[in-house]
């Protein structure tokens, strides 16, 4: 196991353990240890996982684990960034739990699957397009899930604790913008998946992502058009963004992890 993976899961932890005080008592102090832990995470994490996938006789190794530690350093990213604006700390102990979770199973079972990218770069940008997207829309789905949160503590005349986050207006128009770029990385994730996948229908695999992810991209454009044309809003757009976020799950996911299971 790498030492780098264990220095990221314990500055995962340590980080996790300051954010939650921090949360129930704003505390600037514990938040700077955070933000400065969670980088020291992102770095190692980076750096574990460039080995884990690069260090290989040949190609690149995209395991399950390793792509879903991957869409978990994305958005821990992304997230951490926010956050040292001083916005979104509602969302960070998911988002560090779920980085956390994702790569401690790719460093404890390590597993391989071995591709050449570098042989098709056009698979490559169409592999790239799919996680950044699938990122974008997991962000989303994280805001629609913090605006579910903020109207339920609104509803309950819990207005202390909602003191501390943002406007709900504020969370559904992040949630909306964030989910517009998403459906764009995706429409092209689409696109480019008929140009460089020959052997679509043929391939059960590459098949179930076809339909899963045209399945997502229908609920995300219907979302939008509900939103902007319909005045869409509330618990509908939450679970709208959830089903969207499952499906594409599912899409990228499914069919490997009944492989995984199947192959053990």
């Amino acid at each position: 196991m790498s030492v780098f993976a264990i220095v990221a899961l314990v500055a995962y932890t340590l980080s996790l353990g300051l954010i939650i005080p921090s949360l129930l008592r704003k505390n600037s102090a514990y938040r700077r240890l955070a933000i400065l832990s969670a980088s020291a995470a992102l770095i190692c994490h980076a750096v574990a996982l460039y080995q884990r996938i690069f260090d290989v006789q040949a190609g690149q190794n995209l395991s399950l684990l390793n792509i879903g530690s991957l869409v978990s350093l994305i958005i821990c990213t992304v997230m951490t960034i926010v956050a040292a604006r001083d916005r979104g700390w509602f969302i960070l102990p998911i988002v560090y739990t779920f980085a956390l979770i994702n790569l401690a199973f790719a460093s404890f079972m390590p597993s391989e699957f071995i591709t050449h990218l570098e042989a098709s770069p056009g698979l490559m940008i169409h592999i790239g397009l799919a996680l950044f997207s699938y990122a974008t829309l997991l962000i989303a789905a994280l805001y629609a899930l913090q605006l579910a949160w903020l109207d339920y503590l609104l509803k309950n005349k819990k207005l202390g604790f909602a003191a501390d986050m943002p406007p709900l207006m504020s969370i559904e128009r992040k949630m909306f913008h964030i989910t517009q770029i998403g459906v764009i990385l995706l429409t092209l994730t689409l696109c480019t998946g008929l140009f460089y996948m020959d052997n679509l229908i043929d391939n059960k695999e590459n098949l179930h992502k076809a339909v899963f992810s045209l399945f997502a991209w229908f609920i995300y454009i219907l979302l939008l058009w509900g939103h902007y044309h319909e005045g869409w809003r509330g618990r509908r757009v939450v679970w709208f963004s959830l089903i969207g976020a499952l499906m594409l799950t599912l899409s990228y996911f499914g069919s490997r992890v009944i492989q995984h299971f199947l192959a053990v």
